[in-house]
């Protein structure tokens, strides 16, 4: 369980979007009496929320609408104060911010205030912080925390049956569309009006800079294409008889992409052609499409990200797989790949397939291995979120069998020492816990 602040201060708010984005809790004050708020917009959609709540309670309290005080026998509602946007307190929470920021600045400003609304939200708290139980807390929301509702898990499962039923599968989230070309600026390979809307696109949503489609792809900063995609896959020894489940929205370019890789893979399937479409109807904001496709993609016997960047999707799938028992995962190395690809548009084929293979060896196939920055700690947790059963540090042993007995038994405790009790957690028991 994460340190604790003594006493009650008050409210902090988040909006919690229903993105596929599992940073969610970045920012969040380790400290089982201050209370969050959850805007239910769209995560009450595709996540369950009572379980998100009972996961975290050993943690930190959280509510689902601001509590009422009472002062001179009236009940007032407390207004949420936005740091970071009123003109009385120029303030808002800066990128990759020290947790010194929250426990002194933000503290205070909740405690001036009762009620705080921090935004702008996400990567407001750096990565590499020195309490190894802080870290694990991430992993506690990441991994146990956030679950998706009962529906989207029955019907992820279903399709995960159904596929494996005919035999082993891969998954691959094929990072092709518009925005994240647009984003990347790898524009060379297409049209002129292709190019022309890639170009507007990265105008009206993206600061300007001069990007140059060779220099992005010979730094890996560019999608592998769908080809380029099959290229690797036939490299590695993969055959046309490969079931692939292809986690992607709409590809840009469309099939003129796609006929190289389906003519290497004609198996391929996606959540809409294992299911009956109708099964994804009356979803929200258009988002359980998205839930279910992470799902299969962390339940596949495979899985291959082709773009890894500013991808939450797949960076949040790679840490996920990685900690549910190092699932084998397969990550291109664009940057080591791009001269071969090269050479093989410029027609120098001999020693292609065998150059790939000696790229992708030297891969961790998603096995433990030593953070290195750049990496992200949400794309590999290794060793914080993992536990030893004969360790150097005792702060790293496993915790006993009963780990929930006692902790329960602590918050007990602590609810009869009077400690903020605005609402009761879920009393709901977890399961599977590290």
């Amino acid at each position: 369980m994460a340190e604790r602040l003594e006493g009650f201060f008050g409210v902090v708010g988040f909006k919690l979007r229903g993105e596929m984005i599992h940073y969610f809790l970045d920012n969040v004050l380790t400290s089982w009496v201050i209370q969050l708020y959850i805007w239910k917009i769209g995560f009450q959609g595709i996540y369950d929320v009572e379980h998100f709540i009972a996961a975290l309670r050993f943690d930190v309290r959280i509510v689902e609408r601001i509590p009422e005080t009472r002062k001179n026998g009236k009940i007032k509602k407390i207004k949420a104060h936005q740091v970071g946007y009123s003109p009385l307190v120029p303030l808002r929470p800066p990128r990759d911010a020290p947790i010194s920021w929250y426990t002194t600045v933000a503290l205070e400003k909740m405690k001036e205030h009762g009620a705080i609304y921090l935004t702008p939200f996400s990567h407001r708290l750096e990565e590499e912080i020195d309490n190894p139980e802080y870290q694990r807390l991430r992993c506690r929301v990441n991994y146990h925390a956030l679950r998706f509702k009962p529906h989207i898990m029955k019907l992820s499962n279903s399709i995960v049956n159904k596929l494996r039923a005919q035999g082993h599968f891969m998954s691959i989230h094929l990072r092709f569309e518009m925005d994240m070309l647009a984003f990347a600026g790898c524009l060379d390979i297409f049209t002129p009006k292709e190019q022309r809307i890639l170009k507007k696109y990265r105008e009206e949503n993206f600061a300007a800079k001069k990007l140059v489609y060779e220099e992005r792809r010979a730094i890996g900063k560019c999608p592998l294409t769908p080809e380029e995609v099959g290229l690797v896959l036939h490299s590695l020894g993969f055959d046309n008889s490969t079931k692939i489940y292809l986690a992607a929205g709409e590809l840009f370019g469309g099939e003129r992409f796609m006929k190289p890789f389906r003519a290497l893979f004609p198996r391929l399937e996606n959540h809409s052609s294992v299911e009956p479409a109708e099964e994804l109807l009356g979803n929200s904001q258009g988002l359980v499409g998205s839930a279910v496709d992470y799902m299969v993609c962390l339940l596949s016997d495979i899985f291959m990200p082709t773009y890894d960047g500013p991808s939450n999707f797949a960076n949040n799938l790679l840490g996920h797989r990685l900690y549910y028992g190092f699932r084998t995962t397969l990550r291109p190395d664009r940057k080591a790949l791009a001269p071969i690809f090269t050479d093989r548009e410029k027609g120098q084929l001999a020693g292609f397939e065998e150059a790939i293979r000696r790229v992708m060896l030297n891969t961790n196939f998603g096995g433990p291995h030593k953070r290195i920055p750049p990496e992200s700690f949400y794309t590999n947790s290794w060793p914080e979120c993992f536990c030893q059963i004969s360790p150097k540090n005792p702060a790293d042993k496993c915790p006993p069998e009963n780990v929930l007995e006692i902790l329960n038994d602590r918050l007990e405790t602590e609810m009869g020492n009077g400690f903020g009790s605005t609402t009761t957690p879920n009393s709901t028991a977890l399961t599977g816990e590290k």
